[in-house]
């Protein structure tokens, strides 16, 4: 995810990478002379000139690396989902703020015009009373064995993205939450995680909504929105083949571009610490599920 977000950066005029933190030594030697390169936070630290750390490692070092990076007074863009438990990215959120150090999380749907447009048109009443949001997400093939049995299952793994995009588009809390388990696919399982779940959920404004999570898609890794309401309809393919990854880097450098913004005193569109929170704790509703 890292390689992605230098990859989304390279044509931005506004946010220049100047230092990457990697701990592997292969690694290290295959990244590009125009950098500074690290072998740990630490050293990344004591050399400054930062204005801004993006955080890309696996989910089970976010926690640590926020707290890390909180203390030495650095401003933070971290990747979804702040940790792999609410009581985690609660801890992220209270870190940051005793330091008062600017913490956004990475849910980078946020940054999507064509999501930014249906979310007006819900804000601005045209769907009218909203009845049920659909949010999909597939990709076109599982990661590796060992990423999954340590990411905290499908729920917080892909899930917390549809739960963030839930909340964010409808303007609702979630009341409710009803997973389903697909029991099917290639043999032996994976401890803790599934292939495909679905998820209904009641909201507090009286809507409804679903969430369909798959790892294996013919067509490869694709989003899709539908909302129903009184009026209208929108059906929102954001993420779709054949274009999917220039929507996607388009939206990491908008997401970065933002932060920089933000950091500069300019004002807040990305994720919270609060709405990394809420998603993780509709994730952990959900979870249970995957250990029946």
């Amino acid at each position: 995810m890292g390689r992605t977000h230098m990859r989304a950066l390279s044509n931005s005029d506004r946010v220049r990478v100047v230092a990457v933190v990697e701990p592997s030594e292969a690694s290290r030697a295959a990244l590009d002379g125009d950098v500074a390169v690290y072998p740990d936070v630490a050293s990344l630290l004591r050399a400054g000139n930062v204005d801004g750390v993006l955080v890309a490692a696996p989910s089970t070092l976010h926690l640590q690396l926020v707290t890390q990076l909180a203390g030495a007074g650095v401003a933070i863009l971290c990747e979804k989902p702040c940790g792999i438990s609410a009581s985690q990215a609660r801890e992220a959120a209270a870190v940051a703020a005793r330091h008062a150090v600017k913490l956004q999380v990475a849910y980078w749907r946020r940054f999507v015009p064509s999501l930014q447009r249906l979310r007006q048109r819900i804000v601005d009443d045209d769907l009218g009373a909203l009845y049920f949001v659909a949010c999909y997400q597939w990709d076109g093939e599982p990661p590796a064995a060992a990423f999954r049995t340590n990411s905290g299952g499908i729920f917080i793994d892909m899930g917390v993205h549809e739960f963030d995009q839930i909340r964010w588009l409808s303007g609702q809390e979630f009341t409710q939450i009803v997973p389903a388990v697909a029991d099917v696919g290639p043999q032996p399982a994976i401890a803790g995680d599934a292939d495909s779940a679905q998820v209904l959920c009641t909201l507090s404004g009286g809507s409804t909504a679903l969430v369909s999570l798959g790892r294996r898609f013919p067509l490869g890794d694709v989003c899709r929105v539908e909302a129903f309401g009184t009026r209208d309809a929108e059906d929102c393919r954001f993420l779709w083949p054949p274009d999917g990854e220039s929507v996607f880097l388009q939206a990491l450098q908008r997401q970065a571009e933002g932060f920089a913004d933000w950091v500069r005193g300019g004002d807040a569109f990305g994720a919270t610490a609060a709405d990394a929170v809420a998603a993780l704790e509709a994730a952990e509703q959900a979870s249970p599920a995957l250990h029946r």
